[in-house]
């Protein structure tokens, strides 16, 4: 049978327009993006860290946005992972900026959630201990009251610290505090121990707390990765979007990443996150933007977040383990702009 070639253009070019036509339909349906981030700040104001405050301040998305009248809403939550999972399951966020366990978790538990890009890696943990407690080891913890917060990304750190070192959180008094709970606790002498970020440095700032180590001392046993993860449905129904997205994040990841930038970050964070200055200083004296930020989903950052999900099926954290490279978004990933 011969058809003529005009009809054979025809055939092709209707499924081609429908297709275009539904996208517009559904861009022009979109009318905002909503953005969920753990809330690091101590102060009035809020703070993510990372590319999360250099894309707000730069108005990034905002911007690759306006011509299509979509709005950016930033949603900080102070419940950190686990509220964002359930805002998840409950339809109210597209996009999320998470920490490795709780975007796990959520995997896990049966969320439909994509992997789009890395938003950080190797950041460190500290332990923080009462002045004068004699604690200068992980071995020393055993039995005594440590508190961290379960269900994020500190407790994966800290149970990859804790096995380097053959021990597990059974050997503890563990005591669930969200980060500000325990850094208050810490300080009232409440507990004797309490694993976390940078914010521990400004206890040790006024002395009332001691550092003895961190996860670099470990050879970087329990850093933390984290990653933008998108809502299945979302990123299926408009992956134009989330691929401009990406693109326009790539404007504050190639400022983040030039180490010249270093002090304006630490300025930045710490403005907005209500944080002495000295702290991101100090955490990030022996560290390079450029190594922390990269957005690129890389052998090895997918071959630790593979790590992180087998430690948390180990440690019973996580119903069943699965494979990242079926959590990727291959098509949308940063690693292919």
């Amino acid at each position: 049978m011969n058809i003529p070639f005009k009809r054979v253009i025809s055939l092709f070019a209707v499924p081609a327009l429908a297709g275009l036509l539904a996208f517009t339909a559904q861009a022009a349906e979109l009318k905002e993006i909503r953005i969920a981030v753990p809330d690091l700040s101590a102060g009035t104001q809020h703070s993510g860290g990372g590319v999360v405050d250099v894309l707000r301040d730069q108005q990034i998305y905002e911007k690759a946005f306006a011509d299509q009248g979509i709005k950016i809403q930033w949603n900080f939550f102070k419940g950190a992972g686990p509220v964002i999972n359930e805002a998840f399951a409950n339809g109210q966020v597209d996009l999320a900026y998470l920490g490795d366990l709780a975007a796990i978790i959520g995997k896990s538990n049966g969320l439909d959630t994509r992997v789009l890009s890395a938003s950080a890696r190797g950041v460190k943990h500290y332990l923080g201990v009462v002045p004068g407690s004699g604690i200068k080891t992980l071995q020393d913890l055993k039995g005594k009251r440590v508190a961290i917060f379960r269900g994020t990304a500190s407790q994966l750190s800290f149970d990859a610290a804790l096995a380097s070192q053959g021990l597990s959180e059974k050997d503890l008094k563990i005591i669930n505090l969200d980060f500000n709970s325990a850094v208050a606790a810490l300080a009232a002498k409440q507990i004797d121990a309490s694993w976390g970020s940078s914010g521990l440095t400004a206890l040790q700032a006024k002395g009332l707390a001691e550092l003895p180590l961190s996860t670099k001392d470990l050879g970087g046993a329990g850093s933390i990765q984290s990653v933008l993860v998108g809502n299945g449905k979302f990123v299926d129904e408009h992956p134009e979007v989330v691929a401009k997205l990406l693109k326009a994040q790539q404007q504050a990841v190639q400022w983040l990443t030039q180490d010249s930038n270093k002090e304006a970050y630490i300025q930045l964070v710490s403005g907005l996150a209500s944080y002495p200055p000295v702290i991101l200083t100090q955490d990030l004296k022996d560290q390079k933007l450029s190594e922390v930020f990269p957005s690129t989903l890389d052998p090895v950052f997918l071959g630790k977040l593979q790590d992180a999900v087998d430690l948390a099926s180990q440690q019973k954290l996580i119903r069943k383990s699965f494979k990242v490279s079926d959590w990727v978004a291959p098509e949308l990933a940063a690693a292919k702009l």
